[in-house]
């Protein structure tokens, strides 16, 4: 297979880019200046493409590259690939569910706590030696919350059940009910937003999700609720999400990701009810190993003709 094009449009984990170029053919986008010639030079080599939640694959780069047969997304998030585009032209699209799951629901249930019991503070309160003049102020319990859940697909379930070892119950808005849950379901976010004190963002980013949290869903969960992001950053109408956070129209807010990442908005980062984070929900070294294999073996079962482990298309 060292013969075989592979394409990586951006720098991801070392462990990946040195697999590929163990195994195939490896261009890498970034260390080009001029895209356009590049992909001219070498549009009939590159048979394959790897990106991930930075960097995918867009109509354009799909339709400068002739001779390409899949798209292996180092992520489970699709929104960086144009999936319409690679169904016309019969392209394979595959990603890395269910490895990365567990990481970011613990993630977003370390966010819940850093918010509520304002972990960060008291990490800097003891630094600062603040502590040998005062004890810190009362924070917030966690356990026994309403939890409410936006997509209770893998991850929304994993959240789900960490939250109820919590003694918390759970209800949830998904496109559909899920027949097989216990937990409580909402026609649409708003009523969700109403009837929780935590409401955590973990639906896949469509065109029907884009801005889903906006003015009136953080009104509903109110004062005292608390937001948590472990999604992706446009879920959030992000510019509201500030407002409400200085006007005092939310209680907090956690969050993995932002509309236009690396940049967090810089309202944010000098208030003490806010945790941030870089987008690291499924950063281990575990998982981050787990979903290179998974990215390798993805491609090896395509070119050697046999089924995808995790197709898409």
């Amino acid at each position: 297979m060292d013969t075989i094009g592979v394409l990586m449009t951006c720098p991801m984990y070392s462990y990946l880019e040195q697999e590929l170029d163990a195994r195939f053919n490896l261009f890498k986008l970034w260390q080009h200046s001029s895209k356009v010639d590049f992909l001219k030079t070498n549009q009939h080599k590159i048979k394959a493409i790897v990106g991930n939640t930075k960097i995918g694959a867009d109509a354009e780069l799909i339709d400068a590259l002739p001779e390409l047969e899949i798209v292996a997304t180092f992520s489970v998030g699709l929104d960086k690939i144009d999936l319409r585009k690679c169904k016309e032209k019969g392209i394979r699209v595959t990603n890395t569910p269910d490895v990365l799951t567990d990481d970011v629901a613990d993630l977003a249930i370390g966010l819940i706590l850093g918010v509520l019991r304002n972990i960060c503070a008291c990490d800097g309160y003891v630094r600062s030696g603040k502590w040998k003049d005062a004890d810190f102020e009362l924070t917030t319990k966690f356990s026994g919350k309403s939890v409410g859940i936006l997509g209770l697909g893998r991850i929304g379930a994993a959240i789900a059940k960490r939250a109820e070892a919590f003694g918390c119950s759970i209800s949830y808005h998904s496109r559909s009910q899920k027949p097989n849950s216990n937990y409580k379901y909402f026609s649409n976010v708003i009523d969700l937003a109403k009837n929780c004190q935590i409401l955590v963002v973990a639906c896949a980013l469509t065109e029907e999700t884009q801005h889903i949290i906006n003015q009136e869903v953080i009104d509903a969960l109110g004062p005292k609720g608390v937001l948590i992001n472990i999604g992706r950053g446009a879920h959030v109408d992000e510019r509201e999400l500030v407002s409400a956070l200085l006007e005092g129209r939310l209680g907090g807010a956690g969050l993995d990701v932002y509309e236009n990442e690396p940049e967090a908005p810089e309202q944010l980062l000098g208030l003490g009810n806010v945790v941030l984070l870089p987008h690291v929900g499924s950063d281990t070294i575990e998982t981050s190993n787990a979903m290179a294999d998974l990215v390798i073996a993805n491609l090896e079962a395509h070119f050697d003709n046999k089924p995808l482990l995790t197709p898409v298309i």
